[in-house]
């Protein structure tokens, strides 16, 4: 708060790396003392499962949202997690909605990658021989961008609604580098809300999602990519 020159955090995000190790909720009911006594406005989590924070939230400890990872690709977090929010008045804080970048026309028609610019690549580009394949993915794009010709958008953009339009989601976080085309792709982004998904483009976009593998029973409800052995 010194360094930000405020009395009070908007959102302070909080997140638990073993859950074996269970102080957690001596931590968050520190951290709601510090709420009560106004100097965080409000507690959020981020990449817990849906178990933990259903626990959390049950116990009179009040989280407003949860971070995790959520795409066309990754749609774990519709299966639990999505559920459990509404019931309770959550929102999804959704990342690793454009897959590192991946989710562009820059990666269309292009061969299989070996060599990754940055550790967000790698991570996203696991996440996608994890998910099935570089030829399905390839597929995958070019359905995205059959779907953002027809609403004279790109292919991100598509990936940023399909997101946006999903229950429980409150925002999509999307990343950029400094110095990398900043303004022009904060320019297109700005266009998720010009347009709309209709059930033809849903059905498109899940003709292909559907020949993939089932990433729950792969990796486990949200958070569990960082919490496998």
């Amino acid at each position: 708060m010194k360094r930000m020159d405020t009395t009070q955090l908007d959102l302070l995000q909080f997140h638990w790396w073993e859950y074996g190790y269970p102080y957690y909720m001596d931590a968050l009911q520190y951290l709601q003392e510090i709420q009560q006594d106004g100097g965080i406005r409000h507690l959020a989590l981020t990449n817990f499962d849906t178990k933990h924070m259903n626990e959390i939230y049950d116990a009179g400890i009040k989280i407003v949202s949860n971070q995790v990872q959520y795409s066309l690709l990754d749609q774990r977090p519709s299966v639990l997690m999505a559920p459990a929010m509404l019931e309770r008045n959550m929102q999804i804080l959704a990342y690793g909605t454009l897959l590192g970048g991946f989710f562009s026309e820059n990666w269309k028609g292009k061969d299989d990658p070996t060599g990754f610019e940055t550790v967000s690549q790698q991570k996203y580009h696991n996440m996608i021989r994890t998910w099935g394949d570089w030829a399905l993915f390839q597929e995958l794009l070019l359905a995205m961008e059959k779907v953002g010709k027809k609403h004279e958008v790109s292919i991100s953009n598509v990936a940023v609604r399909w997101v946006l339009e999903q229950p429980a989601v409150g925002g999509a976080i999307v990343g950029c580098r400094f110095g990398l085309k900043g303004k022009e792709h904060a320019k297109d982004n700005k266009r998720v809300f010009e347009f709309k998904l209709d059930e033809e483009d849903k059905m498109e976009l899940k003709a292909v999602t559907s020949k993939a593998k089932d990433l729950m029973k792969v990796i486990g409800d949200c958070g569990g990519e960082y919490r496998r052995a």
